[in-house]
């Protein structure tokens, strides 16, 4: 087992106090007492809706070395090994930050309003071309995702990569201070969480607080597809960044993508990067996915790594589950062709998928939309549902479904123009209904915000169709 941190590491990083422990390493870090890792410190985290204080026996149990625990809870614990210091969360982020100090990889941040996983794996699949990377798993990018990625940040890694999220102003920077990335990548500005914000201009600021951790001689890599650019830079400059660097498809942008085009099932354009004209190809579609692609492209470049293994694992790229794979489930000749957008949904990443959906074609059968609410919009929901109008006209589905609050009345606006299959408030309501429609040669797209559930309907579809056709 080789060790993440020795005991006494995580003593002194801490200190806090250990009881009943007789082993000399952890090699791993965990807050899920059903699935770590034999040899795993498990951190007690206090959520909403759980408490990790009640799963240390659980965790013990399932193999974790020892419990990272807070104080008030040791009592309740009695026999068991322990870490114990005052907050338990608060001793994640010390671990954190020792785990920071001590590495000598280059460490890259990623934010946006929406894509940011998407780019995190893009990037992570480039850099590891290079050498031992160390990435963040799932979307763990809040106040205890970042802390728990950046401890597991093993010393001997040669690059790390960090997804930094937010709800509200004020969140990013400490996770950046904490992060302290060599390079920062924002993805877009979009309207995503505006619920929590007085106006667009907010969400901006917040996503330019991830400069405030940069690196001396660090550099922020940011997407100009949107009106925020001199915002950014200025808050950049004020962050003492040095290097600003834009790509995207506008043409005010320092690294501009130029003729794109969709096929089926990808992507491909042209870039000029270091005074090279360079053909991007992608196996995944959308104009987002290209921009995803340019901004890993220009990571990589800044690191100064080999170009041609870029490209290399760029080419390769596959979408992560629910955000954009693509599954042909059937016979070769004539499958149904389902893309799963169903991880989470915002204005922006809605027309980015919509757009997507517009210029793919089905094999031999319909095009089918199924769309789900976009949550934490507030006051502004019903205005930015309905501004998905035009977008799902161009989209040219055959048929719709619209699960949740807004995209009922949504679809009720289209009937006259788009075929609406059913709507309902909760997915269960529509479910069956919705599988029973499809067919092979089919192409359909689900796509809302995860809290609708409709990796459910994902499962069940691929369930249904994988076998036939």
């Amino acid at each position: 087992m080789s060790g993440l941190f020795s005991i006494a590491e995580l003593i002194e990083s801490t200190g806090g106090r250990v009881q009943n422990v007789s082993a000399k390493s952890v090699s791993s870090i965990s807050i899920d007492s059903r699935a770590l890792k034999r040899g795993a410190l498990f951190v007690a985290i206090k959520g909403d809706r759980f408490d990790g204080h009640d799963f240390v026996a659980a965790a013990i149990k399932n193999g974790a070395t020892l419990a990272l625990v807070s104080e008030a809870r040791v009592g309740t614990l009695e026999g068991l090994p322990l870490l114990v210091v005052p907050d338990a969360l608060a001793g994640l982020g010390q671990l954190a930050v020792a785990a920071r100090a001590r590495s000598g990889a280059k460490v890259v941040a990623i934010t946006g309003s929406a894509g940011k996983t998407t780019a995190k794996e893009m990037v992570r699949s480039v850099l590891e071309r290079a050498g031992e990377t160390h990435a963040s798993i799932r979307s763990y990018n809040n106040h205890w995702g970042v802390p728990l990625m950046l401890a597991g940040l093993p010393s001997s890694a040669q690059f790390g990569v960090f997804e930094i999220g937010m709800n509200h102003g004020g969140e990013i920077t400490p996770l950046s201070n904490m992060v302290r990335p060599h390079i920062a990548l924002i993805t877009n500005i979009g309207s995503a969480h505006i619920g929590n914000f007085k106006n667009m201009e907010g969400i901006a600021r917040a996503k330019g607080e991830v400069f405030s951790g940069i690196e001396p001689g660090g550099a922020a890599i940011v997407n100009a597809d949107h009106a925020y650019m001199i915002l950014l830079k200025e808050l950049a400059e004020k962050a003492g960044v040095k290097h600003f660097v834009t790509y995207g498809f506008a043409e005010s942008a320092d690294i501009v993508i130029r003729n794109a085009d969709f096929r089926t099932g990808g992507s491909d354009a042209r870039v000029n990067i270091g005074g090279r004209d360079i053909s991007l190809v992608l196996n995944v579609p959308g104009e987002h996915m290209l921009a995803n692609a340019v901004g890993a492209l220009c990571v990589a470049e800044h690191l100064g790594l080999t170009t041609q293994d870029t490209l290399a694992a760029i080419a390769e790229f596959s979408a992560p589950v629910g955000r954009g794979a693509v599954y042909r489930l059937g016979s070769k000749t004539n499958p149904l062709v389902l893309i799963d957008e169903s991880y989470n949904a915002n204005p922006a990443s809605m027309a980015a998928a919509l757009g997507v959906f517009s210029a793919q074609k089905p094999v031999s059968g319909r095009k089918i939309l199924v769309l789900a609410d976009m949550f934490e919009l507030g006051e502004k929901a019903d205005v930015l549902h309905a501004r998905l109008i035009p977008e799902i006209e161009q989209a040219s589905p055959d048929l719709l479904f619209a699960i949740g609050e807004y995209l009922p009345k949504v679809a009720t606006e289209l009937a006259p123009q788009v075929k609406v299959g059913g709507a309902a408030d909760r997915l269960s309501e529509i479910e069956q209904l919705i599988v029973n429609s499809l067919d092979y040669g089919d192409l359909v797209m689900v796509k809302g915000s995860n809290g609708v559930g409709l990796g459910l309907l994902v499962k069940a579809i691929r369930s249904r169709f994988a076998g036939g056709g």
